[in-house]
């Protein structure tokens, strides 16, 4: 996990080191020299300007400039507060005006040559990525001891370019907030050598008389994740009629009082499903509830099964885009897509995922994990149930709750990442999310 640590959280950190804000400006400094010179291809002959701030920012850009003098490079520090429209030739300008504390607006210089932004771009609002209209667009962005919310949301990703994170010496293990990694799919467990199918069942009740896509779409992310076993009940059908040569097992449910049928039939297995393709409606929402007040698995609540909650557990996972929070809690999710995540994770005290360009996976205790692996692949029809089944595979796989989800959306957006770039249907991720798992999960 990569740590994330929003403006409030470098405030505290830098206040308690107080005492060696010159080592990590000067620390701080080194790592934008090193960077701008890896761009230059070297150091002798270059021309490097740099625009510096007043704060702490400005000060990493004035030791970057006093290292890059020392390597032979011909340095113009400028003023933030007077700076030209543009600005002289050169090979490179670093970015140090304003960092991740910024607000108000600002109109970054033409700059006529790649940016190295320091820290986060000038202009782009350190924890939403909100970004005004003349903030910096840079080629590359080193940041220190963590990443921002300004990088991975908003504008943010497309103006920081590529980001390093730099280690200047702070600790950061004290952060609410972590990006998640390849490697953090460590944390699913290997398969026993006396494992058997029920170990991992999965029980899906989803879709509708007309509405089958999404039902076999989820029990076959599930499958495709992991679940040894999974059986799908769809409310006012005789599943036996329509899965001929599924992997999965067609169970009958009543069009009424599902909820008790479901905890029936899925006593075997050690996670939920619920929702895709269900329909709408008062009984809907009673039925979720009855479901959610005597499940004693882990639940999924995906797209339908999303109703107005306002009580669960923290073994509940919901997983709203924008308009089904909208839907759920009345409200406009704002600027700051943590912060929405936490309030309804606290309100309903489940683990929400909010999906989006960075998918939010908070708990009601304020942890938010984030996952940047999502594509614009995945903007088609079905994926979300996909990554349900996915997430319900891995609970039942005995991961917690808020890690479940938040590897769930990285091995889903990783996965898409294996397949075309325009043309992706969600039942490609069925053969995709094996061969990716098969690559970076334990066997």
């Amino acid at each position: 996990m990569i740590p994330v640590l929003a403006p409030d959280e470098l405030r505290a950190l830098d206040a308690a080191a107080a005492g060696r804000i010159d080592e990590l400006i000067e620390r701080a400094g080194a790592a934008v020299a090193r960077a701008a010179l890896r761009r230059m291809g070297g150091g002798y002959g270059r021309r490097v300007v740099v625009v510096a701030g007043r704060g702490n920012n400005g000060a990493d850009g004035r030791a970057a400039a006093r290292r890059l003098a020392r390597r032979g490079v011909r340095v113009l520090v400028v003023d933030a507060l007077d700076v030209p429209a543009r600005l002289p030739v050169c090979d490179l300008v670093i970015d140090a005006a304003y960092g991740t504390g910024f607000r108000g607006d600002y109109r970054a210089p033409d700059p006529g040559a790649p940016v190295l932004a320091v820290d986060i771009p000038s202009g782009v609002d350190g924890l939403t990525g909100q970004a005004c209209d003349g903030a910096v667009r840079a080629a590359a962005t080193v940041t220190f001891a963590a990443l921002k919310p300004g990088l991975l949301f908003g504008e943010g990703p497309e103006r920081a370019g590529a980001v390093e994170i730099a280690d200047i010496g702070l600790d950061t293990s004290g952060a609410f907030a972590s990006a998640v990694e390849d490697g953090d799919m460590a944390h699913l467990p290997s398969r026993r050598r006396d494992g058997h199918k029920w170990d991992a069942g999965v029980f899906v009740t989803a879709g509708s008389p007309g509405m089958m896509g999404a039902p076999v779409l989820v029990a076959r992310g599930a499958l495709a994740a992991g679940a040894g076993s999974v059986r799908l009940g769809v409310p006012g059908l005789a599943m036996d009629r329509h899965v001929t040569g599924a992997e999965f097992v067609g169970v009958p449910m009543p069009a009424e009082g599902w909820a008790a049928t479901t905890l029936l039939l899925a006593e075997r297995c050690r996670a939920i499903v619920l929702g895709p393709g269900i329909g709408k409606g008062a009984e809907l929402a009673r039925e979720v509830r009855r479901l959610i007040d005597r499940a004693r698995v882990p639940l999924v609540l995906d797209a339908d099964a999303l109703v107005d909650i306002e009580r669960t557990t923290s073994h509940t996972v919901l997983t709203p885009h924008d308009g089904e929070f909208r839907s759920m809690t009345g409200q406009d999710l704002g600027p700051d897509r943590m912060d929405a995540a936490r309030r309804l994770a606290l309100r309903t005290g489940a683990v929400v995922l909010l999906k989006g360009a960075t998918t939010v996976v908070a708990e009601p205790g304020g942890e938010v994990l984030l996952v940047t692996a999502g594509s614009p692949r995945l903007a088609t029809a079905g994926t979300g149930d996909v990554l349900a089944g996915v997430i319900g595979a891995f609970l039942a796989q005995g991961v917690p709750p808020l890690q479940a989800a938040a590897l769930a959306a990285h091995a889903h957006g990783r996965a898409a990442c294996l397949g075309p770039s325009r043309g992706l249907v969600a039942g490609d991720l069925l053969r995709l999310l094996p061969e990716w798992l098969s690559a970076h999960a334990p066997g």
